[in-house]
């Protein structure tokens, strides 16, 4: 049982860690998007923006255990499978795009409107202000956004561990509640719980070091 665990550790953290990349990399320029197209922004679009804000939150209002399903003739045509730890990668990573973009948006927006002014009078090309004053700045909030995202993901894949996902959803259902062995539910749940504070704990690290510089 202690390898199956360990296994199921490394596939939990294996969903999550490739997810969230996925996440990050979609992400990121979704916020920008939504950030910088839309009344008075700097690259306005605003009909483009209106229709990226309906689908973005269209997928947030879907529950995590729907959207799985859903996703299903989708996640079969990416990985070729709906069981294991890449077909549950694919339902992460689009039900944590959405989330993320909205949380960094948050932060991008709350850069001083003034320092991109700034950079617009001296002359600045729009695309270095996206990487040289709106990312830097907004950088300790869209790290402490990731944070949260990537904790609610840690439940999400006990989530699809249920439904055959494998990892640590999957030992918890086989192994602890089928079979009723209170002590492996209890040992997931510890597991999980390690997972959730290790990841905060370092979200928090990066946040507090990257305000202070």
């Amino acid at each position: 049982m202690i390898d199956r665990l360990w296994q199921a550790a490394f596939d939990t953290l294996f969903m999550v860690g490739v997810s969230a990349g996925i996440a990050v990399l979609a992400g990121i320029p979704l916020a920008l998007f939504l950030v910088t197209s839309g009344p008075g922004g700097i690259f306005p679009a605003p009909r483009a923006n209106r229709l990226v804000g309906l689908v973005v939150n269209g997928f947030r209002a879907v529950p995590f255990i729907v959207l799985l399903v859903a996703l299903i003739p989708f996640t079969r045509l990416v990985v070729g499978t709906t069981i294991g730890v890449w077909a549950a990668i694919v339902p992460l990573a689009v039900s944590a795009t959405p989330f993320f973009a909205r949380i960094a948006e948050v932060s991008l927006r709350e850069v001083d409107p003034g320092l991109i002014e700034a950079a617009q009078s001296i002359g600045c090309r729009r695309r270095h202000i996206l990487l040289h004053v709106l990312l830097p700045e907004a950088l300790p909030g869209i790290v402490g956004g990731f944070t949260i995202t990537v904790v609610s993901m840690i439940g999400a894949s006990a989530v699809a561990g249920a439904v055959g996902a494998g990892g640590l959803g999957d030992v918890a259902i086989r192994y602890g509640y089928q079979r009723f062995d209170t002590t492996v539910m209890s040992v997931v749940i510890a597991i999980l719980i390690v997972l959730v504070c290790l990841v905060q704990f370092t979200g928090d690290t990066v946040v507090r070091r990257l305000r202070a510089r």
